[in-house]
């Protein structure tokens, strides 16, 4: 099993449309680890760590987001795996 690590920043309206509750959803559902915050720029940043597969289908799903977000834009910056989260979190 391969084990990735990817960095993303979502641009677009992602803030107060439930995108950070609907990620950590959407993480534990795929036994994905790491975290998500709102950002002061009204974007969102994310971190997700797990088996590569499992990290690929959380960055494919932040290109669409909740129903109500509107996702402009997405940047991955794929980092290797480090281990270091036990659980996926709402960073505030």
């Amino acid at each position: 099993m391969k084990r990735a690590r990817a960095h993303v920043i979502v641009h677009g309206k992602v803030q107060g449309v439930y995108f950070r509750a609907s990620t950590l959803e959407k993480a534990r559902e795929e036994g994905v680890t790491g975290w998500v915050r709102n950002r002061p720029d009204g974007t969102v940043e994310a971190v997700f760590e797990g088996e590569e597969e499992r990290v690929k289908r959380m960055v494919a799903w932040c290109y669409q987001g909740p129903p109500w977000a509107e996702v402009k834009r997405v940047e991955v910056t794929w980092e290797d795996w480090r281990g270091e989260f036990t659980d996926f979190t709402i960073r505030r």
